[in-house]
C-alpha cells in the first residue's frame, strides 16, 4: 500500500507554480492577484481561506480576502463580484461556499466573470469541461487528477466507482476520468444516495472516489484487493481529545488501506491538492492562456 500523499505533492506544485512567477516578475510582468470573498463566520470556511492565503504567500501571488458580514444580502454581495469583474488587477476569485441561506448561491456564481472563474463553477467553464475544451477546472477534481498523475496511476481501461453526485466534485472527476486523456480513459460508474447495493459497484472497482460526505462510509468488505482509492471526505468527528475533535474522511481508513495499493490520507491527501490547484487555476489567468 503506498499513500498518496497530496501534501507533498502539492509543495511540489507550488514550488515549480513560484519559481514561474518569479520568471513572470523578471519579465517586468505583475504577481497574479487571487481575491476571495467570505460572507459570514463559518468556520470550515474560515479557516480554508486562510489556508489559501497561506499558499497564495508561497507561490508569490498577490492575494486579498474581502469579509463581508452574514447579513450581507445578494444584491451587495453581487455589486462586490461585478467590482471584481472590472478590477483589472484581479487576475481571478472565489465566492467562499457555502453561501448563507438568503443568498442565491447560483445567481452569484453566474454574475463571475468566466475568465476570472478560478473556481470553475461557472456555466460556461462546467460546459467548456465537460467538452474537453480549455476551461477553467474545479479545484478538487483538478487536484485528483494531478494527484493520479503525480504517483503514474494508469487510469485508461480501468472502471472507476465515483460516490457522489455533486456539482462540485463527482460529476466533474467522473466527466474527466471518462475523457480520453491520461489520466482519464477510464469506465466510470456514479453511485448515489439513491443507488441500490452501492458495494457491488465498488467492489468491482479498480478505482474508487469517495466524496459522499458520510464518515467511514466504505469498509474494507465493500473493496478487491489492490484497489487505488481516494478520499474526498472530511469530517468533524467529536473526541475527548485537547482539540474536541478527529478528522476523518469517507473511507474507513483502517479497513480499506490493507486491501488498496494506493490510498490518500485525511487529512494530507485532497486538500492540499485543491488549493495547490487554485494557485494553478490563477496563474493560468494570470497568464492570459485561456483563448477566451
Amino acid at each position: 500500500m503506498i499513500l498518496l500523499d497530496g501534501k507533498a505533492t502539492a509543495a511540489a506544485i507550488k514550488a515549480q507554480i513560484a519559481a514561474e512567477v518569479e520568471q513572470m516578475v523578471a519579465s517586468g510582468r505583475k504577481r497574479p492577484h487571487l481575491t476571495a470573498i467570505l460572507v459570514g463566520e463559518d468556520g470550515a470556511s474560515k479557516t480554508y481561506v486562510a489556508n489559501k492565503e497561506k499558499a497564495c504567500a508561497a507561490a508569490g501571488f498577490t492575494s486579498e480576502v474581502v469579509r463581508m458580514p452574514a447579513d450581507t444580502t445578494e444584491e451587495r454581495l453581487l455589486q462586490e463580484v461585478a467590482r471584481l469583474n472590472a478590477d483589472p488587477d484581479v487576475d481571478g476569485f472565489i465566492v467562499q461556499l457555502p453561501l448563507p441561506g438568503h443568498i442565491n448561491e447560483s445567481r452569484v456564481i453566474e454574475a463571475i466573470d468566466p475568465r476570472k472563474d478560478v473556481d470553475g463553477f461557472h456555466p460556461e467553464n462546467v460546459g467548456r469541461m465537460v467538452l474537453g475544451l480549455d476551461s477553467f477546472v474545479s479545484a478538487t477534481p483538478y487536484g485528483i487528477v494531478a494527484l493520479l498523475d503525480h504517483y503514474g496511476i494508469e487510469t485508461k481501461g480501468k472502471h472507476c466507482v465515483v460516490l457522489g453526485r455533486s456539482n462540485i466534485v463527482g460529476r466533474p472527476i467522473a466527466n474527466l476520468l471518462s475523457q480520453k486523456a491520461q489520466p482519464g480513459d477510464c469506465t466510470v460508474t456514479i453511485c448515489h444516495s439513491r443507488t441500490k447495493d452501492i458495494a457491488s459497484y465498488t467492489r468491482e472497482a479498480d478505482i474508487i472516489i469517495a466524496a459522499l460526505g458520510v464518515p467511514e462510509f466504505l469498509k474494507g468488505d465493500m473493496v478487491k484487493d489492490g484497489v487505488v482509492v481516494v478520499d474526498v471526505g472530511i469530517t468533524r468527528v467529536a473526541d475527548s481529545s485537547e482539540k474536541g475533535y478527529h478528522l476523518v474522511g469517507d473511507v474507513a481508513f483502517d479497513e480499506v488501506a490493507p486491501k488498496s495499493s494506493y490510498i490518500t490520507p485525511v487529512p494530507g491527501g485532497v486538500g492540499p491538492m485543491t488549493i495547490v490547484s487554485l494557485l494553478k487555476n490563477t496563474l493560468k489567468a494570470a497568464s492570459k492562456l485561456l483563448s477566451y
